[in-house]
């Protein structure tokens, strides 16, 4: 593997590794949170706060900042993956302490609660109007998606979130038409969907190669799932909250995950599709 960071203020793009020279790709799978878009962003402010509270009303010894970094660790490792697996790991840290866990799928309703108290009023501010879609989308995602698909790259997105607010948001964002039905989330029977799976219909059912495979996402899980099979991972350390520059610790969470390039937004584009090779 070659490490080449070429990162510098003109060309914020750091290539990793430069394995996918050559490669001609046909597909692509985006992560959605973090990824393009940013009506859940500081999600995991919510998230571990609440664990941190219920861990805590189990009598443990442990002081709030041990708690907040115990749930920091694990909630950060399982990103990307379904909330439920985030809300099974409470459950037995619950368990570990002594104390009776509810079911996962009760925390996970408490966190949808919780967070929706901040995501729907973006939503909603979205939808009516009052704010543009593309302030709550990483920067030149709306001409990213547009730039792939005429080069006829058929895409993909796959999420970690409930479906229905998935395509709920896909929806509201204006990105449904880039994916179609080609749009994949959480249910219920968590066993039923992981973005693994999406990855290996994509081969098996689809006919993409492996080294035919582009995938973009912010998240451990992606990253990881993406070169497990073959295929070249953008990893995009998108700093939510100001919508410009790197998240440094998303950026060492992806290179570790494999990622191959590492961006901030698609304000580069050209650049990223001239080393893509796909100009």
């Amino acid at each position: 593997m070659v490490n080449k960071p070429n990162s510098t203020a003109d060309t914020p793009i750091e290539i990793i590794r430069d394995d996918f020279r050559g490669r001609t790709f046909r597909a692509t799978i985006f992560d959605f949170d973090g990824t393009l878009s940013l009506l859940r962003r500081n999600w995991q402010d919510v998230m571990i706060p609440m664990m941190v509270e219920i861990l805590a009303a189990t009598g443990t010894t442990e002081t709030r900042d041990e708690l907040t970094a115990l749930v920091e660790s694990f909630v950060m490792r399982l990103n990307g993956r379904q909330t439920i697996y985030q809300m099974i790991q409470l459950a037995e840290e619950v368990r570990q302490r002594g104390a009776s866990p509810q079911d996962p799928l009760d925390y996970k309703r408490q966190y949808h609660d919780l967070l929706w108290q901040q995501v729907g009023g973006r939503v909603e501010a979205v939808r009516t109007g009052a704010i543009p879609a593309e302030s709550m989308t990483v920067p030149g995602s709306h001409r990213l998606l547009s730039q792939l698909r005429q080069r006829g790259i058929e895409l993909y997105l796959a999420s970690g979130t409930d479906l229905t607010y998935v395509a709920d948001e896909v929806a509201v964002l204006g990105l449904e038409a880039f994916f179609g039905s080609r749009v994949y989330g959480a249910v219920d029977d968590y066993k039923r969907f992981s973005k693994a799976l999406v990855i290996q219909r994509m081969i098996t059912d689809a006919e993409f190669a492996p080294d035919q495979i582009l995938g973009f996402g912010d998240g451990f899980v992606e990253i990881e799932e993406i070169k497990r099979v073959g295929g070249t991972a953008v990893g995009v350390a998108s700093n939510e909250s100001t919508r410009t520059g790197v998240d440094r610790w998303k950026r060492e969470r992806l290179i570790q995950a494999g990622a191959d390039i590492i961006i901030g937004d698609y304000r580069q584009q050209d650049i990223l599709f001239a080393t893509l090779g796909l100009s």
